[in-house]
């Protein structure tokens, strides 16, 4: 079993989603099956197909994410400090080609969140960040070409 890095936060928030989902989620459906009981014969039932089925991903939803917290292993950015890019670090860089700057997040790949500026750790742009410092710069190969970027800073939240 491969163990997932995750952050306190986004293991919090996974537990969150589960719970949701194991509880008022399944109500919920277990109620649309019962209505959809009561219109009579199931063989033709529509209502009833769809909530069986509408159960089953449910189902499937709550299997992933029992996984996904079994495999997580959890860190306490809070804890992190230093110079070097890692795991949980927020990494301000700045395009060499464009000179323009932007704020990167290592997370796990169930935080990830771009519009936020959350990347996954195994993204091709993290790991090449990973291990470097302020003032260092790396080579990150994109589908658009090679792209240089200068690390301006790292901070831990």
């Amino acid at each position: 079993m491969e163990r997932m890095p995750v952050t306190l936060a986004g293991y919090e928030r996974l537990k969150g989603e589960l719970k949701k989902l194991k509880t008022l989620d399944r109500r919920a459906v277990a109620q649309e099956i019962e209505i959809a009981r009561a219109h009579g014969d199931l063989r033709e039932n529509a209502d009833y197909d769809a909530a069986k089925e509408k159960q089953g991903m449910l189902e499937a939803n709550i299997r992933e994410l029992e996984d996904k917290l079994a495999r997580a292993e959890v860190i306490d950015t809070t804890k992190l400090s230093g110079d070097r890019v890692v795991f949980g670090a927020t990494v301000t860089l700045l395009d060499t080609n464009t000179d323009e700057e932007q704020r990167l997040t290592l997370v796990g790949e169930v935080e990830t969140d771009l519009k936020r500026g959350r990347i996954s750790v195994s993204s091709p742009i993290a790991r090449a960040l990973i291990g470097k410092r302020v003032d260092d710069t790396v080579k990150v190969h994109t589908p658009g070409g090679v792209r240089e970027y200068e690390v301006l800073e790292v901070e831990f939240e």
